[in-house]
This record gives structure tokens, sequence and C-alpha cells, in this order.
């Protein structure tokens, strides 16, 4: 099985771009859902952010409110980064038990991880492929107002808070420009996709001629 990395900022388009590789027959895991498995009440990634940042991110069930996270995560970069130290490592070990299981079951080719600190939490050599999402950062800065109904100068605060894209491509495989519309995005993920075929095959057949040199 192909192991692959969809990365970008935030707003950059990747939820299309996954959402199109699901459609194509990746599977397609969303670090965003592992994180909130973890986060549920008492378990450790819970009890990690109650510690930082106090009882007051809950909701009266003992959630966590996401969007006060979120406001907080934004505003304290300390905080920030001793939460990420945490969950991270959590969060890639659910995805080798995920991946180990899907290996034993044989269906899927490509499994593409999407999840937008992957390189910023160091974890870019797990992946045989990554790719990253990007577009403008106006058009970025457009869609996280729209999104998320927050000024300008929220939405720049967010993205500043991120890795600038430029420094992502250095790690990149490939590269997926979202500015455009939603038709030019799933046509070059579709181009994509094609050539991650092309990266398992090649894989799967190095490592069937690496197994007969074993044997030689």
């Amino acid at each position: 099985m192909l192991i692959v990395s969809l990365t970008g900022g935030i707003a950059t388009g990747k939820s299309i771009v996954a959402r199109t590789l699901e459609n194509l027959g990746c599977y397609v895991d969303y670090a965003d859902k592992i994180a909130h498995r973890l986060m549920e009440p008492e378990k450790p990634a819970w009890r990690k952010i109650v510690s930082l940042f106090g009882p007051e991110i809950l909701n009266t069930d003992k959630t966590i409110n996401r969007l006060k996270l979120a406001a907080f995560i934004f505003e304290r970069e300390n905080d920030r980064n001793s939460l990420n130290k945490f969950i991270h490592p959590l969060v890639l070990e659910e995805k080798k038990r995920i991946i180990e299981k899907l290996r034993k079951e044989g269906i899927y080719k490509i499994f593409v991880s999407e999840a937008a600190l992957t390189i910023e939490a160091g974890f870019a050599k797990f992946f045989d492929k990554i790719i990253v999402v990007n577009c403008r950062q106006e058009v970025q800065i457009n869609r996280l107002m729209k999104r998320d109904k927050i000024s300008r100068e929220d939405a720049l605060k967010k993205i500043r808070a991120q890795m600038p894209s430029e420094q992502k491509f250095k790690f990149a495989d490939y590269i997926i420009d979202t500015s455009g519309s939603i038709s030019n995005t799933i046509e070059q993920t579709e181009q994509v996709f094609k050539n991650l075929n092309v990266d398992y095959k090649n894989q799967y057949e190095k490592r069937g001629n690496k197994k007969q040199d074993d044997q030689d």
C-alpha cells in the first residue's frame, strides 16, 4: 500500500482534494477525526487540554468546546506548541494502527492522510509521497473569512500561525493549486491520482525485485 500525506495550510482546499481522492478509490484518513476521538472526556488528550486551558474550555457535558479551543490555540503560541507535541504522536500511532489493519485486509492500494500539520510535526519521512495543497493568499484569506465568519485581520492571524506554503513545497512530490475553479482542482487531483497509481506500481515492483534478489 502506498502511504500518502495530503497537507497544506488552513482554507487552501484540502477537503475538495481529499473527497476527490476518496471518490477515486483511495482510503482517506482525516486527522481531525482521530483528534476528536483522542479528545473525548477523560482521555489523555482531553486531560492535557484542560490542564493547559482550564475548565472553561469545556461544554456542560465535559466535551471540549472546539470553537474556544481554536481561539485559544491561535492566540497562545506556547500552549499551542505544547498541545501539538502531545497530540501529534498519538495521532500518528493511530494512523499506523489503521494502516496495518488495511494492509491485512488488502482492499486499498493508496492510503491518504489528510492533515494540515504533517510537515510541522516532523512526520514527512513517514510517508511515501506528499501532496501539498496551496492557493493564492488572497483566495485563502477570503475563503477563511467566509468559512469562519471572521475579519480579515483574524484570518491573517490564523494563516500566519502556520508554516508558509512555500516552505512546504520542498517536501512535496505533488502540488495542487486550488486558486481556480473546483473543476480545475478536481482535474489536477485526478492527474495526481494517476501518478500515485504509477508510484504504487513502481513501489510494488521494487519490493518484488528486492525479494527476488534476497532469494538469489
